[in-house]
């Protein structure tokens, strides 16, 4: 269809032509020096003035891309060269996701030298020379990004060295790279995170707390991924404060309410609470968490939280078995808390009420113990012997 609308216009020009020309239109007529003239016809001349123009306006453009021919040969140079640096960039963001590691360092040169922005192609370089444990070649690539220009860069730099010396295992130079970050204003969450692993490695459990909330308040974290970096450090703080009981209670008052509410923590720390003699701090967490809902392993807990106001607590465990009589975690926190009251009979029955409905090593030891005070030692070794061969089974 094209051809025969070409064909069409072609034969239709040519009519027309022979149309404007097949008339006599006149003459033109030009005088020259020493009374010499030309004349042709007017159509002549009108064909040959067009002619003139064409052939004017083609040499004109030849003229002028010939003179601008140097300047259009360096740009297709250029393009050359940048398209070879892109495909070599290119190729060495595949080669380092492969695992081919040597390829991608060579690419990556290759990109450094031909690139108007050899950031990017250094910092794959720096990483493929790290992936083959290459520290000299790592080294100058890591040189070649501080001699770059522009703060993107210099940030890149720094979050690929932290990251690098935490695979290496080298946290405090990491803590180092992240702390300049975080002085220039740079808090994003890549950088946070990077912060908490850190934190943890270094065992720096205030960090980690901070760091955790941040992250969980940006949505980084969920809650159940937060809830175990906050549970950890809540009782790695503890367990340093264990020998001084102000600081421990000082520990243990500045967790918050929501976090405190975390079984898996009390558990954790009420023992440690209690050893300081501070373990009725942690009562009334338990009993609203009781209250709420029975957990068999809290109600043990229990035991641990008498305090100086023992009688009220064993009146609310008491309470409670009159709801759950064959839970052998509350019958053996009745038990330490008669212990601590000095109610020796209530204190074996509740033990022995335990130990009918789940044999375990505390129960026995408590029980051992209990009999050596009242100096049952027949009845005390079967205990300790029954600990023993729990232990052993």
């Amino acid at each position: 269809m094209r051809v025969l609308i070409w064909f069409i216009a072609i034969f239709g020009l040519a009519v027309g032509l022979v149309m404007l020309f097949g008339h006599d239109w006149g003459y033109v007529q030009f005088m020259l020096p020493e009374r010499y003239r030309v004349q042709m016809p007017l159509n002549l001349f009108a064909a040959l003035l067009v002619i003139a123009f064409a052939v004017g306006y083609l040499l004109t453009r030849l003229i002028r891309r010939t003179l601008a021919l140097p300047e259009t040969v360096g740009q297709w140079r250029e393009r050359r060269r940048r398209q070879r640096a892109d495909r070599a960039l290119r190729e060495a963001v595949l080669t380092l996701h492969e695992g081919r590691y040597a390829q991608a360092l060579k690419f990556a040169g290759k990109a450094f030298a031909a690139s108007d922005h050899p950031g990017a192609a250094a910092l794959l370089a720096a990483r493929a020379a790290h992936a083959l444990r290459d520290e000299t070649r790592y080294r100058n690539w890591i040189e070649h990004l501080k001699n770059e220009d522009g703060e993107k860069v210099q940030v890149a730099r720094l979050m690929t060295e932290a990251e690098l010396a935490i695979t290496a295992r080298d946290f405090e130079d990491a803590a180092e790279k992240l702390e300049t970050l975080r002085e220039d204003g740079h808090r994003h969450i890549a950088a946070l995170r990077l912060s908490l692993r850190v934190a943890s490695a270094l065992r720096r459990w205030e960090d980690v707390l901070r760091l955790t909330r941040q992250l969980r308040k940006h949505k980084a974290l969920t809650e159940a991924q937060a809830l175990p970096l906050l549970r950890r450090a809540h009782v790695e703080c503890l367990r340093e404060c264990a020998g001084n009981s102000e600081a421990l209670l000082q520990v243990w008052d500045d967790i918050p309410n929501a976090e405190r509410a975390d079984p898996q923590l009390l558990m954790e720390a009420v023992p440690l609470l209690a050893r300081a003699g501070k373990g009725d701090v942690a009562r009334r967490t338990l009993e609203r968490l009781l209250d709420d809902e029975w957990d068999s392993g809290l109600a043990r807990l229990y035991g641990y939280c008498g305090g100086s106001d023992g009688d009220s607590a064993l009146a609310k465990g008491e309470s409670w078995l009159a709801r759950h009589p064959r839970d052998a975690g509350l019958l053996f926190a009745l038990g330490r808390l008669c212990l601590a009251a000095q109610l020796w009979g209530k204190a074996e029955s509740y033990f022995g009420a335990s130990l009918g409905l789940h044999a375990d090593i505390e129960t026995h030891l408590a029980l051992a113990r209990l009999f050596d005070r009242l100096e049952r030692g027949a009845d005390a070794q079967r205990h300790y012997r029954a600990a023993a061969e729990l232990v052993a089974g």
